[in-house]
């Protein structure tokens, strides 16, 4: 089956990786810097045991008609014009879309596209060059189905393999809100301290105050204290303790964070339900104020 992975980032490379071993006939969208549209493209994985493996697609220019399915693996920030890029294709193509946060689902379930579904990774990815992708920390990929026929992404199933597991879950909005919360508790705090994910846990003045995050999420998003434990926050810290969060890697890069699609889009949903979560906002403004500043690392 022929798939088309729109970003060549840390994230893109890393599933591209994975589903050409399964025998995908795939291709990244979008050329980088002085690689030759359609010739094949090699390109070197590190694994989570730190072996090395060699992959081998192909880039094209802009996404084709022929795909059985069109993976978007941009930032939040590059969607628009993904969505114009994708005015002459079939609506009848699925689309899976991996970007953290919320801001996207609406906008994503607006298109003419038929067959939409939202994926949430939880396994940590890192761009070490144009040709060479890191895996980093051990995690599922969750898949969710919000528009269409069901049918047009179970072949998924048979791509997912011990390195990357792949579960499909029932309610797209809801696991894209659980990895928003999961990530307000990592990325501003990362961000602002400039440490790797482990030392949130391994701190104790750290990890007294995502303690308390986590009371002010509960306390404002009730619904998924049965679901959503403060152990799942301690677990992912542990499985990425060496990681930089990408917000961090954003502001160690001066590029601009997703703060407003992750941590923003999260204080809009409590400023619905008549709640103030005063701890993210405060992340909220600190980040923002990074930002603004243009503060140079």
């Amino acid at each position: 089956m022929r798939i088309e992975i729109i970003g060549a980032g840390a994230v893109g490379l890393l599933l591209a990786s994975y589903f050409t071993e399964k025998k995908m006939d795939v291709y990244i969208v979008g050329k980088p810097s002085k690689q030759k549209v359609n010739t094949d493209f090699k390109y070197i994985r590190t694994n989570l045991d730190q072996s090395f493996t060699t992959i081998q697609c192909k880039y094209i220019s802009a996404v084709s008609n022929k795909a059985d399915l069109i993976i978007v693996a941009v930032k939040y920030g590059q969607l628009n014009e993904v969505y114009a890029s994708m005015e002459g294709v079939k609506n009848s193509i699925p689309v899976l879309f991996v970007q953290n946060g919320l801001a996207h689902y609406d906008e994503a379930l607006a298109l003419k596209m038929q067959n939409i579904a939202f994926c949430s990774v939880q396994f940590g990815a890192q761009k070490l060059s144009e040709t060479h992708v890191a895996h980093k920390g051990n995690g599922v990929m969750k898949v969710a189905v919000a528009k269409g026929d069901n049918e047009k992404f179970v072949f998924l199933e048979n791509l997912s393999s011990p390195q990357l597991p792949i579960v499909f879950e029932r309610d797209a909005e809801a696991m894209l809100m659980e990895k928003a919360l999961l990530n307000c508790f990592i990325n501003p705090l990362t961000a602002i301290l400039k440490v790797k994910n482990g030392q949130l846990i391994s701190d104790n003045s750290t990890f007294l105050l995502l303690k308390s995050l986590y009371s002010e999420i509960i306390f404002t998003f009730p619904q998924y204290e049965s679901t959503f434990q403060f152990d799942q926050v301690v677990a992912l810290c542990k499985r990425t303790a060496e990681n930089n969060s990408s917000m961090l890697a954003d502001r160690l890069a001066n590029r601009k964070t997703e703060i407003d699609t992750i941590t923003g889009a999260v204080l809009k949903k409590a400023e619905q339900n008549n709640k103030k979560m005063p701890i993210l906002q405060t992340l909220y403004l600190l980040v923002k104020a990074f930002e603004e500043s243009g503060e140079k690392t």
